[in-house]
């Protein structure tokens, strides 16, 4: 009777009639396509029937490979994350290796320490989703250490640096666009945090569009807000210091573009508050298109990414590099879509237009 503990790839071998070599091939997911199906099907059988398991610590002594891969994210409460780090599992998992994944709560020294870490269970690469725009220690970290890295979601100011992101100018001028169609002139923008790329660009195309609309740009006309973080409270927070601009019982603005969803869902706090009506009173656009924005009220207007396909694309070109060291690096940008809801109407002036 076997012992399933001392069960070896030699006993496979036995049991499916092939060489040792083979079977390494077959339950090895990097070389499993060298082996016919009919072959690998009965090494498989083979190895469950007997109870063995590859034993992966004494294969990444041999090949130098963890099969592990670090993963950092800025936030693990915020919904729009779980699509993305399926993306990467479902990629990852299919090539055999497994991802490891830390939360860094947007703090640099946390991400630094994070990778250092992971550095030391010997991870094969990083796939990391929380850099800063500007002089990032964890991806200065990987670069001198040449470890494979990719970033997602945001980048770094470094075009050699492979990464993964939306285009988010775009998705800025078609919130702007579609709000200046409905007849809004005035257009707010509650602002993400500037040392995120996320942020800054999407800062920089919100003024950039204003502009190419002829909309007013004087300080009477562009409200801007900028948050600190990327979340509810400063949302809501920055939607206050915009509506204490207000002259009166007018407000300067008729529309807001905040720069994600969590920012429109604390300007929606700060409607609440005010008793504002949206979109009545004021139209507002998000960004991301989180899951349940289609279930606030009123549903939300956002722009759309591919969350999952971030994380399969990133997950992709992290392994042609760990496969094939000293190929070309490469960053792809996705394309946004608008989501037209119940948050965006023309303004209280054009309402009864038309």
């Amino acid at each position: 009777m076997w012992k399933r503990d001392s069960i070896t790839i030699r006993d496979v071998a036995k049991r499916a009639g092939v060489h040792v070599s083979t079977v390494s091939r077959a339950l090895n997911p990097g070389t499993r396509q060298l082996i016919s199906d009919e072959v690998a099907a009965r090494i498989e059988e083979a190895a469950r029937d007997l109870g063995y398991s590859r034993n992966a610590l004494a294969s990444g002594l041999r090949t130098k490979r963890s099969a592990l891969i670090g993963v950092a994210i800025p936030d693990i409460t915020n919904p729009v994350f779980p699509p993305i780090l399926r993306g990467i599992e479902d990629t990852l998992g299919g090539a055999g290796y497994t991802p490891i994944i830390a939360n860094t709560d947007n703090d640099p020294e946390r991400q630094r320490l994070v990778v250092s870490r992971m550095r030391g269970r010997h991870v094969d690469g990083f796939i990391l989703a929380s850099v800063a725009r500007e002089n990032d220690p964890a991806v200065t970290e990987c670069l001198a250490n040449d470890l494979p890295v990719v970033l997602i979601n945001r980048a770094v100011d470094d075009a050699a640096v492979p990464s993964v992101v939306t285009d988010d100018a775009r998705g800025i001028r078609l919130a702007v666009e579609h709000l200046a169609g409905l007849g809004h002139r005035r257009i707010a923008h509650v602002a993400g945090p500037q040392s995120l790329s996320t942020g800054f660009v999407r800062y920089r195309a919100f003024r950039e569009s204003i502009q190419a609309l002829d909309l007013p740009t004087d300080r009477d006309h562009l409200a801007v807000a900028i948050a600190a973080r990327f979340n509810e409270a400063e949302g809501m927070r920055a939607c206050e210091d915009l509506l204490v601009s207000a002259r009166g019982s007018e407000l300067p603005f008729t529309a807001i573009v905040a720069a994600n969803d969590l920012l429109a869902l604390g300007c929606y706090d700060a409607f609440a508050r005010r008793g504002i009506c949206c979109p009545r009173d004021v139209s507002l656009t998000g960004f991301n298109d989180m899951p349940f924005v289609d279930k606030m009220n009123p549903p939300l207007t956002t722009v759309r990414i591919p969350h999952y396909e971030m994380g399969v694309q990133a997950a992709q070109l992290l392994l042609r590099q760990i496969e094939k060291p000293g190929s070309a690096r490469m960053s792809i940008t996705l394309a946004p879509e608008l989501v037209i809801r119940g948050s965006t109407a023309k303004p209280p002036s054009a309402a009864g237009v038309g």
